[in-house]
């Protein structure tokens, strides 16, 4: 395990931020972390790292205990936070370098390292350019540039998306999994969903301090009651006929959200045919009907009964 976590427990006052904690990250892996607001994750990280004291429990970083002063372990790790940490006053390779600089000394080394780093993020057009003249997809780049310049084992990414534009969250995205292709673990937290579907290999879910669901993508998916959504257009949506569909075998639940007739039927076989034969019974007309599985949001929502927002 590259991270384990044992018993861990952290109270500001009365508040029990993490409440006997559990957590084991294996090494090679994108492990995503998720929970609403308040649920931990930043006061979890902020353990990993040895920048706040616990209460109880034990935690141990690439098979040895971490400590405030384990500086041979930080030194492999590289930690990208929400908030942008770049230097204003000098440039955007110049950031780089100085970020590089705190775990590799050697200058020739470091010089290599930063050119792969501004490669990496796609800077190098940016290169002599001030962080103050960089977009907000560019400064995020710059970020995590600065974060995974020393060739981290272990990457840290609390939210490194917020408030970026497609486009460069798809080269931030890619960029993760090029950097675990190349062998580094990555702990990632954030609020797109989509995202951690898309590059996380397992996935565990944070609320009142504790980890309340934990698996691959698929298997959290197996561990709710929703399986086939269905999604309807039809007119004629009278809430006699909503309750004769809620009636239906098999079916959890049936409501209309922005005039779309919206069914979560059970896990097993699929409704869709017996939707489509009602319809047809009642002569009721529909322009269109699709169905989907269960996405993380759905599994997230069942488990906490949270927005990931709140």
């Amino acid at each position: 395990m590259i991270i384990k976590i044992s018993n861990l427990v952290k109270r500001y006052g009365d508040l029990v931020a993490l409440d006997h904690l559990e957590l084991e990250i294996r090494r090679g892996e994108v492990f995503g972390l998720l929970g609403p607001n308040g649920s931990g994750k930043t006061t979890a990280i902020n353990c990993i790292l040895s920048l706040l004291k616990y209460d109880k429990g034990t935690i141990e970083v690439m098979g040895r205990p971490m400590s405030p002063t384990a500086y041979d372990i930080k030194r492999r790790i590289g930690v990208v936070m929400q908030n942008v940490a770049v230097f204003d006053e000098v440039t955007v390779r110049e950031n780089i370098d100085y970020f590089c600089g705190l775990y590799i000394k050697d200058k020739r080394e470091r010089a290599r390292l930063v050119d792969e780093a501004i490669d990496f993020a796609e800077l190098g057009d940016y290169r002599r350019f001030y962080p103050k003249k960089l977009s907000g997809g560019l400064l995020r780049r710059l970020n995590i540039a600065c974060g995974i310049a020393q060739r981290p084992e272990l990457i840290i990414m609390d939210e490194p998306t917020v408030a970026v534009d497609p486009q460069s969250r798809n080269k931030i995205l890619e960029g993760i999994l090029k950097l675990n292709r190349e062998g580094a673990t990555v702990l990632y937290t954030s609020h797109y969903m989509e995202e951690v579907e898309h590059i996380c290999s397992r996935i565990a879910i944070m609320d009142r301090g504790r980890i309340v669901a934990m698996g691959t993508n698929n298997e959290l998916k197996a561990m709710i009651r929703t399986g086939e959504i269905i999604s309807v257009e039809a007119v004629g949506l009278t809430p006699e006929v909503i309750g004769h569909i809620k009636n239906m075998p098999g079916i959890n639940s049936a409501d209309i959200k922005d005039n779309m007739l919206i069914v979560k039927s059970k896990r097993g076989k699929s409704q869709l045919a017996a939707i489509v034969d009602y319809f047809n019974s009642r002569g009721i007309s529909f322009s269109r009907m699709y169905s989907e599985v269960p996405s993380l949001n759905d599994v997230f929502l069942e488990i906490t009964g949270k927005e990931l927002r709140d």
